[in-house]
């Protein structure tokens, strides 16, 4: 009887060291925010119903091949990659897929004012210009010509992509993941300055920050690093989801084994204590 005191004791102490203690330094090292918003309520809503065929040419005629590559249009990226790092301080993005896994509304609102829809504008600004451009039309209606940008992109680009290719898209032009070998070939140099300083490797950061924080700072940088140049990346939910999912194989890829041995383990735990008890109140009653 003394044993089971014992135990209820260390079950109690335990049990309100998990939820007590790990709660409330839960609540001060890492603060609650607010979920992932990828309806994108802060920005501009353009209702425009685009066309697709006058997007090409606005896309054409507006300077956006000045930067950008569609390779899935036999259209390469004017610069190689050494090129429009020392020129823009990184490289831009292929667009081929842009019209899938990034947000609608993000799209026509960072092609409009760049520095407002990834919210650093606090980086960039009059002194010190976003590498892109503000998009200020061809001298129509603006929302409409963003309208048609964006119907341009949803109409070239796939019905589907990989997870990693959605990786390679959103996150690689910064961050390198050793542990698959997806390495930014971005000069280290050129990125701290253009960012502040070198974005981190990947290949680790869902076992040191977990999926939630992940889904909350793509969506929003801003909410858990307040002035950081990490720019906010305007994934659809789907796309975000892909990114996290490809994260979490490069750094976590024996979760599913790892959570169903533990469960293996707490049971197994369990019957050894039942039976050490049993065993030790069968020798006492020898004793005795």
């Amino acid at each position: 009887m003394r044993e089971l005191k014992i135990l209820g004791v260390v079950v109690f102490f335990t049990v309100f060291t998990y939820i007590g203690v790990n709660t409330y330094a839960y609540s001060v090292m890492k603060p609650a925010v607010a979920p992932a918003d990828f309806q994108f309520k802060d920005l501009p809503r353009n209702d425009k119903i685009g066309d697709a065929s006058r997007g090409a040419e606005v896309f054409m005629n507006a300077g956006c091949i000045g930067c950008h590559g569609l390779e899935s249009q036999g259209i390469p990226a004017p610069m190689n990659d050494a090129d429009a790092a020392a020129s823009f301080g990184v490289v831009p993005p292929d667009l081929s897929n842009a019209g899938l896994i990034f947000d609608s509304h993000f799209l026509a609102a960072v092609i409009k004012n760049p520095a407002k829809a990834m919210l650093n504008d606090h980086k960039f600004n009059e002194s010190n210009p976003h590498p892109m451009p503000n998009f200020y039309g061809l001298g129509g209606d603006i929302d409409q010509e963003l309208a048609d940008i964006v119907a341009y992109l949803q109409s070239i680009a796939p019905e589907k992509v990989s997870d990693e290719q959605v990786y390679v898209d959103a996150c690689m032009q910064c961050h390198s993941i050793k542990y698959t070998g997806l390495m930014s070939n971005k000069d280290p140099i050129l990125m701290a300055k253009y960012m502040g300083s070198v974005p981190p490797d990947l290949s680790m950061f869902i076992r040191s920050r977990g999926a939630d924080y992940l889904e909350t700072f793509i969506n929003n940088p801003q909410k858990h690093l307040a002035g950081t140049a990490m720019p906010r990346v305007g994934l659809t939910q789907a796309a975000q989801e892909q990114v996290v999912a490809y994260i979490e194989y490069a750094g976590d890829r024996k979760k599913d084994e790892r959570e169903s041995l533990g469960i293996k383990v707490l049971g197994f735990m369990i019957i050894l204590t039942i039976l050490a008890y049993l065993w030790k109140v069968k020798i006492w009653r020898e004793v005795h």
